[in-house]
Order: structure tokens, then C-alpha cells, then sequence
């Protein structure tokens, strides 16, 4: 049959054959079959098309632009290669370019699920959220089947918190691709934000097992370990990432996020810095650099932020702006340009307090409502009846005020473990029906029978036995926990637990406030974002914590000052000991030197030795400060 009966031309034939290769995944023959349609037919827009698909496959960006915009100066009306063209210029990171392109991409062809996929993944990667969440939806009404847009679907949920619903279009994906290694990581890393850390790690292990080579897997379980206070095994995980993508940026601020908590600085710092070098304008590894080293004027990490900052704002997503200025909050305040940086907080506060659902009144209110429920007759009437354990020692207060140095030094005495921060009271109180959430809080306390407070006790003491034999204690005679919140329960913790000590630490209000207002904290502490509730929040914490030490036997709670724990450190850490029950021991001195996992925002302070510097810090103009003077002082 000759050409002119056949009814594929040539180049047409050739084409399909190289089109049936390309899908294939045989790309060398499927480009060889391309460049000879091109040969007979150098206006071939299709071909033109598919060798820029193809580019783009093989990571080459540059030249997949070359051969798309090739394409549409024959065809442009070709709605697929405006598609195209969006994916190549997202791939260079010229963001504006890619939306342009994709929204020409639907003005030719609006039912294209392929171009509302690229437009959702490029909003998705400039962290505007719900306009990619509305993008891959609509990718999905036009093709359920479409596996990507379920799983960026699920991925832009999980990154406004909706996780249960973000699990759902993951497994949607699974539903089309059951081995769909990034929908099953995606699962995990859900799971792991709902704090369901076991599914999490046994998503992440599957995902290994299909692709090992896969470092998000390896990043992801590297990351939960970590959240679980199983850091040598997150830190095998992590590198395992590293080694897999060694230009990964990510996998090297996990693995310097995990060797800070370790006590290994200096390495962390390093690795953090292999991390900017990766890449310079990442805001959130410049903010965990700078946060755990002091900046010097000449620190590159200090210039790159400055550098940043200058940059129009509109294409950082609301988390990196706030990260952003509280990293020059604190770098500016290092190089004792505190003024410039008090801006940076007020900025970074003001950004982060939109964000926080706080109901103030509440909050408040329970604090107002322990005291006519714990009165001393209360107290004296049930008090003994609870477990007898003198195990917990309760370290309570504000944030900021010298509590994780407090913990730091118990934790040094040999029988003595520093668990930290611990949800397990309340977590405790909420199995035994006692929700501090309820509206009959703290009132429904008076009813509780003897039985119901020697169970709450013993079983909250099981907890954190347990907590320690995880972490590999040992025998231990006391156990810390620095659950700051707790302050709030003590009267309850005192009834179901009248041997435990409880510690409360106080700095002064002011320099409280500040320390509090200068740090991003990586979860809770809603009141710390706004002066005024900030003072407040201070105000009624002092008032409670005056509170428990009336009405409670003296000696179950101790008052710690920071102020004489940093000018008197030998006689205080002695008092401290004492009331706990403990022997003198001269490692308590030498707390910086203690080896053990510290994950509070004062992780870097208390591997050091005692410094003065934070007593009577820098403070802002009155004009500034007076919303938080005048709060602390109502």
C-alpha cells in the first residue's frame, strides 16, 4: 500500500509509534522516533509538544521551556502545551510565569483536569491553600480516577490541619494506585500530626518496604521517632534520608532539629548549615539555625534573613513570614539591635495571634474558679487519701521563666529522671471522666470518691513509670515532670498524689512576658502573642500560684525565684533538693554537661553553664511595653 492510501502519513505513523514508546516509559527510543517526524516535518507541533513532556521527565527544565514555547508559536491554541509550559516554569520556580500559563491552559480549555492539577501544585507550593484545594477538587470532579490531584488534595488539607479529611483523599488515591508511595506517606504524616504515632510509623515502614530508596519515607519515620522522644532511632532514620537525597535541605534540618534535642550543637549547627547552603532563602531552616546559636554581626545567616525580608512578601505563605520575623526578632537582639528586632516581634506576634483561636474569658475563668473549690478545709478534709508515691516531682510556671533549667538541674542527680513535658495528668484525669475542658471543671473535684483519687494517682504514676523504662532510666527515686499547665490542677494533683512535690518557678513578670513574646513556640501557649493577654495570663498565673501556696501543705510546694537561683545557684540548687527528698549531689552544678533529650524553647540555653543575661533584659520604650505593664499590674 503506498503512502498517499495509507492513513497515516510518515511523520504521522512515526509520531504514534514514538507517542506509544513515550507512555511506555521508553523515553531514548521515543526521542529518536521524535527527532525523525522532526526531520521530515520541522513545523510538527505535536512532536514539539512531546519532546518538552519529555524534558520535563528527565528533569530538564530549561530545555522542556525551549520546546514548548517552540510549540505554541505554531500552535497557540494548544491548550495542552500551555499546561506544559505552566509545569516547566514551576519546575524553575517562576511561579507568576507558571499560574499565567495554566490559567491560559483553562481559558482554551476549561474541563482540562491536567491543568487544574498544575495551577492547584504550583498555589499549593506558594502556600495559597485553599485556592489549590478548590484547583485539585475540581481536577477530581472532571476525573475521579485522577490519583495526583486525590493525593495534593490530601497533602494541602493536612496543611491547614484538616487531617482526617486529608487521610481520606489519600486513601482515595490508594484506591486508584495501592502502591502510591507518596499517598501512603501521606497517610503516615496525617497520623502523625493527630499524634497517632504507631500508624504512622507502620505507614512509613510500609512505604519503605515498597521503595526503599523513597527518602520522604525515611525523612517521615525519622520525624515521628523524633515526636515519640526516640531520637537515636530518628537519627538513623533521618541520615538514612540524607544519604538517599544528600541535596535534600529538609532531610538536613530534621537531622539538626534531632541533634540539638541530643545536646550536640555544634553538630547542629553544621548539618543546619549544609542545610542553608541547599537552600539560602528556606526561612524555616535560617529560623531553627538562628535559634539555637548566637548570632554574630558578620553571620551569614543574619544577612540572608535581612535579604529576605527586603523581598516583597506576598509570595511567602503566612507561616514562613512569621518565622521570619521572629528569626530577626532574635538575631537582631543578639547583635544588640534590640530596637529593630522589638519590631520583628510585634509583627511576628501580630501574624501569629490571627492565627490562634484563644478564648481569653475562658482561660481566665478556670483559673478564677479553683480557688473557692481547693479552699484549706477542702485540702485538709481530703487530704492523704490519694496514692502515697513520692515519685513525681511536679515542676510548674510560666513559660520561660527557668523552668527547663530547673528540670536540667534535677535531672543531673543520679536518682533522677527529667521526663519534661508531659501530658499525662490531664491526659490521666480526661480516662478517669475528669475533663478540665467540661464546663463542671473544677467543681465536679468535690465528688470525686477516695477510691477515684487513689486510682487517678496510681494510674498516673503507672504512666510515668512507664514514660522512664521507655527512655531507658533505670531504677529512678524521682521523676520530673515540667508540664508548665499543670500549675492549673495542683490542688487536684496534690489530692491524688500527696506524696508528689510540686515546684513553682517565677522570674519577674516583665522579663517573663518578654522571653515569652520573643519566641515561637511549637505548640500551645495560645496567650503568649499579644501583650495585653499576655500580661493577663501572667497576672492570673502569679494569683493562682499564690493560691496553691496557702492552701497547700508547705511542704508540697516550693517557690522558686530565678533571680536568686541564677545570684545564689549553690544554696538554691541545695533548697530545691531538700525538698524533694534528695541527697546532695555535685552534678546538679555541672547541669550543662548533663547527656539527655531536651526539646523545650530553652534547649540551647541550658547547655550551657549559669549566665546572668537574662535578669533585667533589654526592654522596649514604655509606649510600646505599657498594654502588657498595664495588664500585669490590673
Amino acid at each position: 500500500m503506498s503512502a498517499a492510501d495509507d492513513p497515516l502519513t510518515v511523520p504521522e505513523a512515526t509520531f504514534a509509534q514514538a507517542f506509544a514508546l513515550h507512555e511506555q516509559g521508553e523515553l531514548d527510543q521515543a526521542e529518536a522516533l521524535y527527532r525523525a517526524v522532526l526531520s521530515a516535518d520541522g513545523t510538527h507541533a505535536g512532536t514539539l509538544v512531546q519532546l518538552g513532556v519529555l524534558r520535563l521527565q528527565q528533569g530538564l527544565h530549561a530545555a522542556a521551556l525551549d520546546f514548548t514555547r517552540a510549540a505554541l508559536a505554531l500552535d497557540p491554541d494548544n491548550a495542552e502545551a500551555y499546561g506544559n509550559l505552566g509545569a516547566a516554569l514551576h519546575s524553575l520556580s517562576r511561579h507568576v510565569e507558571a499560574i499565567e500559563a495554566f490559567e491560559t491552559a483553562l481559558s482554551l480549555d476549561p474541563d482540562r483536569a491536567e491543568s487544574h492539577y498544575g495551577l492547584a501544585v504550583v498555589l499549593h507550593a506558594l502556600c495559597r491553600h485553599d485556592e489549590a484545594i478548590a484547583c485539585y477538587d475540581r481536577a477530581l470532579i472532571i476525573d475521579p480516577e485522577y490519583a495526583e490531584a486525590a493525593c495534593g488534595l490530601g497533602s494541602a488539607l493536612s496543611m491547614t490541619g484538616r487531617h482526617e479529611r486529608a487521610i481520606g483523599y489519600y486513601q482515595r488515591a490508594l484506591d486508584v494506585d495501592s502502591d502510591y508511595t507518596e499517598a501512603i506517606c501521606g497517610i503516615a504524616e496525617a497520623q502523625q500530626s493527630l499524634n497517632r504515632h504507631d500508624e504512622a510509623i507502620s505507614g512509613f515502614r510500609r512505604a519503605i518496604a515498597l521503595q526503599p530508596g523513597v527518602a520522604q519515607a525515611h525523612l517521615g519515620l525519622g520525624a515521628t521517632l523524633q515526636q515519640m522522644e526516640r531520637h537515636r532511632e530518628a537519627e538513623a532514620s533521618i541520615r538514612a534520608a540524607v544519604a538517599l537525597a544528600p541535596g535534600h535541605a529538609d532531610a538536613y534540618r530534621q537531622l539538626g532539629s534531632v541533634l540539638n534535642e541530643l545536646g550536640r550543637n555544634e553538630e547542629a549547627s553544621r548539618v543546619l548549615e549544609t542545610a542553608v547552603s541547599l537552600d539560602p532563602r528556606n526561612i524555616g531552616t535560617l529560623f531553627t539555625l538562628v535559634s539555637l546559636r548566637r548570632v554574630r554581626a558578620d553571620d551569614p545567616a543574619l544577612a540572608a534573613l535581612e535579604a529576605i525580608a527586603q523581598q516583597p512578601a506576598h509570595g511567602r505563605g503566612s507561616e514562613d513570614q512569621i518565622r521570619l520575623h521572629f528569626a530577626l526578632g532574635k538575631a537582631l537582639s543578639d547583635v544588640a539591635r534590640e530596637a529593630e528586632g522589638f519590631q520583628h516581634l510585634l509583627a511576628g506576634n501580630a501574624l501569629k495571634r490571627q492565627e490562634l483561636e484563644y478564648e481569653e474569658a475562658s482561660a481566665l475563668a478556670l483559673m478564677q474558679r479553683m480557688r473557692p473549690v481547693f479552699t484549706s478545709r477542702f485540702i485538709r478534709r481530703r487530704g492523704g487519701i490519694g496514692d502515697r508515691s513520692s515519685l513525681p516531682i511536679f515542676i510548674v510556671g510560666m513559660p520561660r521563666s527557668g523552668t527547663t533549667l530547673l528540670e536540667q538541674i534535677l535531672a543531673s542527680h543520679p536518682d533522677v529522671f527529667g521526663a519534661g513535658e508531659r501530658s499525662d495528668f490531664v491526659v490521666t484525669m480526661q480516662s478517669h471522666g475528669i475533663d478540665s475542658t467540661q464546663s463542671s471543671f473544677p467543681e465536679l473535684v468535690t465528688d470525686l470518691t477516695d477510691a477515684q483519687l487513689q486510682r487517678l494517682g496510681a494510674d498516673y504514676v503507672d504512666r510515668l513509670r512507664a514514660t522512664a523504662s521507655h527512655a531507658g532510666a533505670g531504677v529512678v527515686l524521682r521523676i520530673t515532670d515540667k508540664m508548665l499547665a499543670n500549675f492549673c490542677v495542683a490542688g487536684l494533683i496534690h489530692l491524688a498524689l500527696p506524696g508528689a512535690r510540686i515546684i513553682q518557678m517565677r522570674r519577674d513578670p516583665v522579663d517573663t512576658c518578654l522571653s515569652c513574646f520573643s519566641k515561637l513556640f511549637a505548640n500551645g501557649q495560645p496567650f503568649a502573642y499579644d501583650l495585653g493577654e499576655l500580661g493577663r495570663y501572667q497576672r492570673a498565673c502569679t494569683t493562682l500560684m499564690d493560691h496553691w501556696r496557702l492552701v497547700l501543705p508547705s511542704d508540697v510546694v516550693l517557690d522558686v525565684c530565678y533571680e536568686q537561683l541564677v545570684a545564689d545557684f549553690e544554696s538554691q540548687v541545695g533548697r530545691v533538693l531538700a525538698h524533694c527528698g534528695l541527697a546532695w549531689n555535685p552534678a546538679c552544678l555541672a547541669f550543662h554537661k548533663t547527656d539527655r533529650v531536651i526539646r523545650t524553647a530553652s534547649v540551647s540555653q541550658v547547655r550551657e553553664p549559669l549566665f546572668r543575661t537574662s535578669v533585667n533584659r533589654w526592654r522596649p520604650s514604655p509606649d510600646l511595653l505599657q498594654p502588657l505593664l498595664d495588664a500585669i499590674a490590673t
